[in-house]
């Protein structure tokens, strides 16, 4: 069970799964100190970080690279799962055209149909395959390994003919220097009795015989470097098509592509058939599958990956189908994240009908609306989603949410109490209080308006306080009414005119502390175009708000690259300047692939130029 977990986070690479918490979360704790080895070692980069991503199903967190994210709150993740939840069914004549083919790649690449016209017959079918979208020519990829592999091996067949060739002449070569040193005897020899005259003759006939040998020696050496080259190359060029082919099926592994990563492990052992089947990695990327699969990395232990990936997606599947039967709406949404997290782009998920998608959709959608009321303190929102939702999915638990929802209702009805009690005593200064304290634990409390008006019939206080809040109507400035919204929700209570007017602006600036608390939280991952993004829309609803407005600015300058991009597609759309606009838009959107902003100026440029699509 561990090693499934660790390996659906390393083949989803930095995916999680969505979110489906009733409450927020605790807050991630805070990672471990660095020893004082590692504050000393330097930074060095590594394949996808400085380790291999940890779950912890206890807490959801995840540990990678030295840092703790809470998988309830990704905002990747959740904007892919609800793209794929939203989009239709893959069960057209075209798609079942397209799986039909990969099928009948992987039977004919299957060991006991594997013959060398199976292997040609299966190779013609990968460009078949890459012309389908869903493929992103990945078929293509396969098909130029092979190819480059089948090319190394026919070089490798020319350089050992070639050699064979050079190992004749090298034979002759050398029985030409044999025949050559051997023919130098001279029988005119000077008498033995002058032994100048003989050592000077000897030096002579050795001259002579290495001058008649020279051309052999060298030849014969030039012969054995070339042989030497050709060997060099032939080893070379195999392992340079080794290196290849493995480095894609890891780049499809990690794309969770596993049925093509099936297709390039049997194309692999049909192509290289020495058995020699270890992945030649670096260590970053052999210990990452050492530790996440306790297996050394192999083209085996990628297809044996790939098989239980795709096992496990079948079975996710299966059990969401069952669950959703038995309307076990959270249980169901979360089994279809995990599917999802491990291989969003297997048959099994593309062709759930997406009526069935939608009902999970709808389900964390209210979920999430649920965390973000409890979050702003709206509980009679909160109470209100628990009940929809108990009634949608029978297995969702009530118990936390239930409990924060009642716990501030009864601890806002003893403020209130001791509010009231300090009003009848006269004791302003335990009214105000009190009352703060009522209002920041349910601003939104029904109660809290009925108890205040009883409280200030006091005249003048309330006079005072009417008077201020028309003047801060009628200056716009909404954020000095929040922030002092104690004294006026308690001073318009008997007044429907002023308490609609104040509830309007209160209203507003719940939406704005709302988008300030999600940008706070979407900055601290370091999404500083996501939180700038959250802020911006905020700010085009309520452009005089003073703090948002700060905030917003301290973001354009954290995502100034962004910012700048989209600012330039914006004025380039209004001066009618559809292509130059259209660019930038994608040039935003590849900075935040995220971006709502950009997504929507494509969208609306699309239409201009395209209008019939």
């Amino acid at each position: 069970m561990k090693r499934c977990v660790k390996f659906s986070l390393t083949a989803g690479l930095f995916l999680a799964a969505p979110l489906f918490a009733q409450v927020p979360d605790a807050p991630a704790p805070a990672p471990p100190a660095p020893t004082a080895a590692q504050a000393s070692s330097p930074q060095q980069s590594k394949f996808l970080g400085g380790d291999v991503p940890m779950f912890n199903p206890g807490t959801e967190i995840v540990t990678w690279d030295g840092h703790n994210w809470n998988i309830n709150n990704n905002r990747l993740f959740e904007a892919r799962f609800e793209k794929y939840l939203n989009a239709p069914e893959e069960t057209t004549e075209q798609d079942k055209q397209y799986q039909a083919i990969l099928r009948t790649i992987l039977d004919k690449l299957a060991p006991e149909h594997l013959t060398t016209k199976s292997v040609d017959e299966a190779f013609r079918l990968l460009p078949r395959a890459s012309n389908f979208d869903i493929d992103a020519r990945l078929c293509d990829g396969l098909a130029d390994a092979v190819y480059s592999a089948w090319r190394a091996q026919d070089a490798s067949d020319r350089l050992a003919q070639a050699n064979d060739a050079l190992e004749q002449e090298r034979k002759a070569a050398e029985w030409n220097a044999k025949v050559t040193a051997e023919s130098g005897k001279l029988d005119a020899a000077p008498p033995a009795k002058d032994k100048d005259a003989s050592s000077e003759w000897a030096k002579e006939q050795d001259l002579k015989r290495t001058m008649r040998m020279q051309p052999y020696t060298t030849r014969l050496a030039e012969i054995l470097g070339t042989i030497k080259t050709n060997q060099a190359k032939k080893e070379l060029s195999l392992l340079q098509a080794k290196i290849e082919f493995q480095a894609l099926l890891v780049q499809l592994f990690f794309q969770r592509r596993f049925q093509h990563v099936l297709i390039g492990t049997h194309f692999y052992r049909a192509v290289f058939t020495n058995g020699d089947t270890k992945l030649e990695v670096g260590k970053d990327t052999k210990d990452m599958f050492q530790k996440s699969t306790g297996m050394p990395p192999t083209v085996g232990t990628m297809d044996a990956l790939a098989n239980e990936a795709i096992r496990d997606v079948r079975e996710g599947v299966q059990a969401f189908r069952f669950l959703l039967q038995q309307n076990e709406l959270e249980s169901a949404s979360k089994r279809l994240a995990e599917a999802f997290a491990i291989g969003e782009y297997l048959p099994e998920l593309r062709t759930l009908p997406r009526d069935e998608k939608r009902r999970v959709l709808e389900f964390s959608q209210k979920s999430y609306q649920l965390v973000s009321a409890i979050e702003v303190k709206d509980y009679a929102l909160a109470e209100k989603l628990v009940k929809e939702l108990s009634t949608t999915a029978k297995d969702f638990d009530t118990s936390k949410p239930m409990a924060a929802i009642e716990t501030a209702r009864t601890v806002s009805a003893m403020h209130l109490a001791k509010a009231r009690n300090a009003a009848v005593s006269g004791d302003k200064t335990t009214l105000e209080t009190e009352l703060k304290e009522a209002t920041e634990i349910w601003p939104r409390n029904p109660a809290l308006a009925e108890i205040s008006g009883a409280i200030f019939s006091q005249g003048d206080v309330q006079q005072k306080a009417l008077v201020d809040l028309d003047q801060l109507l009628s200056q716009h400035n909404y954020r000095q009414i929040y922030d002092d919204k104690l004294r006026f929700i308690a001073a318009s209570a008997m007044y429907p005119d002023r308490q609609e007017q104040l509830k309007k602006v209160l209203d507003q600036m719940q939406i704005i502390e709302t988008a300030i608390i999600q940008a706070g939280e979407i900055r601290k991952r370091g999404d500083y175009a996501g939180a700038w993004e959250t802020l911006e829309r905020a700010f085009k609803q309520f452009p005089d708000d003073s703090k948002l407005n700060q905030l917003r600015a301290n973001l354009t300058t954290e995502a100034a690259d962004f910012v700048r991009t989209l600012r330039t597609a914006e004025q380039l759309e209004e001066k009618d300047q559809i292509g130059s606009s259209l660019a930038w838009y994608l040039k935003a959107q590849k900075l935040y692939p995220g971006s709502e902003f950009a997504q929507d100026g494509i969208n609306r440029l699309t239409k201009k130029v395209l209008p019939e699509t």
